[in-house]
């Protein structure tokens, strides 16, 4: 089976967080999107961590129910970010997506800078129109 490359299934449409940007702003930003998570850039679109629903949460409800402080994304950003390149193979991502690893991967270049995200279902979906084309060889 042939496979695809990863510019074709990245999305190129994610939140735009930045690091000093409040974490109850950075989740508006991924709940219009309907995002996961989403990458934190700074001015010059270089990653420098991630953020997910899971940290929005936290946040979410220390401001709601607890009256504390909003915190912003530098606080409660992932800083250590597995990325991937658009050089790496799609079904190797895949089986490394099976194991215990983020569901979500930023796609960077060789500059660290930003360039799409790409999910498990951004490689499901790919596989499923693979199925689909076997599937229409076969009958």
């Amino acid at each position: 089976m042939d496979s695809a490359c990863l510019k074709d299934l990245m999305c190129t449409r994610f939140a735009a967080i930045h690091p000093d940007m409040p974490v109850v702003e950075a989740s508006s930003h991924l709940i219009k999107l309907e995002m996961l998570g989403s990458p934190v850039v700074d001015d010059t679109g270089t990653l420098v961590g991630w953020i997910s629903e899971r940290e929005c949460l936290q946040a979410a409800l220390q401001v709601v129910y607890h009256n504390q402080r909003v915190a912003t994304v530098k606080d409660l950003m992932q800083s250590e970010v597995l990325t991937v390149s658009l050089e790496d193979d799609v079904l190797s991502l895949a089986q490394q997506m099976l194991a215990a690893k983020p569901k979500i991967y930023p796609v960077v270049d060789a500059s660290n800078k930003v360039l799409g995200v790409i999910s498990r279902r951004h490689i499901l979906h790919m596989l499923d129109q693979k199925l689909a084309e076997l599937c229409q060889k076969a009958g």
